[in-house]
């Protein structure tokens, strides 16, 4: 065995979604959003689960903070609900919300916990869909006067703020192969819903920056599409597909970002679905805004090339511009998602990220792992024995440690998730959490990946082999 040190300043803590966890949908003011809508749409969310109750975290909250810091968390990433702010997406904020979330943040300073808070984790208000969604220029003004109002609210509390969570997710899944909340197939669109985004984020920083403290923090989080390759593929045809993924899971956002623009093959390989009528003069430069570190959700590999077999003019997917990309299943181990778990993978990412831009910071945001678990019952106490949970996140750390080695700039490494929660579409069949949730009698109990995160943070210090 060997023992690895994290730095001092290196934050280790723990994440979470609103929608994912907070339940109490019809309270507090609250207006509906698009997942609402879909999780209440037959067929929509494995089971017919919605999260209309969820971890019921709105009512919990408190006695949630209090394990946190029983676990000792450095770092509490949550994410702000749109629709408990402005329930119409637009308009004066819902008082009732903002008291919700300065409730929450102070209880987390109260106890030590340094509030990450998120802006956008896919729960846009159901009136903005109904007028057009992110394919729409207007919803991305609609979310700078949002975040100004919760800046108002808490920037003398927060001192690290993400615009949005995987904007990947949200306009490919959600607008292109309709996974995901609004549930539309459309490729044109989600490439539009991709560019607002990223305006989006563009607006929002000068308005974070101009209300919040001088010392706060201001940051994306994107998660992105490592690929391998396998010998069963040609080589030429392995790079011509890597790249084609690359543009439109990664680039597409990197690039207007951090270079202040978008690359060339990425609109010339979506030609075909879109005019990028919706990209104006000057965006660009307003996307491009200095940010103090990247956000990096980190879970799988996958290996792509081209079938034409997939293609053809009734497959909406979520790579619009090249409908014959095939991902395929890498070899495993695999967790209960069916992804295959890969740390190298994690640490090749991060050292790629900070080779192509070295002055960024980067952070962990999401990292995690859903299993099948058990709880065992000893002394009439409950426990949960997540060994795979427990390995899986020891080889990611390992694997984070080794890129600090390799001179990446990583500030810190946020588990996801904090509790087992609603999954999207797969609903309450997949747990991600380090403390498990009774969805019956929403007992929390915290699992032994918990305790292992707990004893990372105490000792600041990894056994690996």
């Amino acid at each position: 065995m060997a023992t690895l040190r994290f730095p001092s300043s290196f934050v280790i803590g723990s994440a979470t979604a609103s929608y994912q966890i907070e339940g109490g949908v019809h309270e507090g003011g609250r207006g509906p959003s698009i997942w609402d809508t879909f999780s209440h749409t037959p067929g929509r969310v494995e089971n017919g689960d919605t999260g209309d109750v969820a971890d019921d975290h709105y009512h919990r909250w408190q006695d949630d903070l209090d394990l946190m810091s029983e676990l000792g968390l450095q770092a509490y990433r949550f994410s702000i609900a749109w629709p408990r702010i402005q329930p119409t997406g637009a308009g004066a904020p819902n008082q009732a919300g903002l008291d919700f979330y300065r409730g929450l943040v102070d209880g987390l300073l109260a106890r030590g916990i340094a509030p990450v808070a998120t802006l956008y984790h896919w729960d846009l208000p159901q009136a903005l869909e109904d007028a057009g969604g992110w394919p729409e220029r207007d919803t991305a003004l609609r979310f700078a006067e949002y975040a100004g109002h919760m800046v108002e609210a808490l920037g003398d509390r927060v001192h690290t703020w993400t615009t949005f969570n995987e904007p990947w997710c949200a306009a490919f899944l959600g607008y292109g192969n309709g996974m995901h909340a609004p549930g539309r197939t459309d490729g044109a669109a989600a490439l539009a819903a991709a560019h607002h985004m990223n305006l989006a984020h563009g607006l929002a920083v000068p308005e974070i920056r101009r209300i919040a403290d001088p010392s706060a923090q201001v940051s994306i989080t994107l998660n992105l599409h490592p690929t391998r390759e396998l010998p069963s593929v040609p080589a030429d045809e392995s790079a011509e597909a890597r790249r084609r993924a690359s543009a439109v899971g990664d680039r597409i956002f990197l690039s207007p970002l951090l270079r202040g623009h978008y690359d060339a093959d990425l609109i010339d390989d979506t030609a075909g679905v879109t005019d990028w009528s919706f990209l104006h003069p000057g965006d660009e430069q307003l996307i491009h805004q200095p940010i103090d570190f990247l956000g990096v959700n980190y879970y799988s590999t996958s290996a792509v090339r081209f079938d034409a077999a997939v293609s053809g003019p009734e497959r909406v997917g979520a790579w619009p511009g090249e409908p014959a990309l095939e991902f395929m299943r890498l070899p495993g181990p695999y967790t209960d998602m069916g992804w295959n778990i890969d740390p190298g993978a994690l640490e090749e990412l991060l050292v790629s990220l900070h080779e192509q831009y070295p002055e960024m910071p980067l952070m962990i945001t999401e990292n995690g792992a859903a299993f099948p678990d058990v709880v065992e019952r000893r002394d009439g106490v409950a426990h949960v024995v997540d060994t795979d949970r427990v390995e899986y996140l020891r080889a990611h750390f390992a694997a984070a440690h080794r890129a600090i080695e390799r001179g990446v700039d990583l500030r810190g490494y946020l588990v996801w998730s904090f509790l087992d929660n609603f999954e999207w579409s797969f609903g309450f069949s997949k747990r991600f959490g380090i403390v498990r949730v009774d969805y019956d009698s929403q007992e929390r109990i915290v699992k032994d990946s918990g305790r292992f995160v707990q004893r990372l943070i105490e000792t600041r210090t990894l056994d690996v082999d």
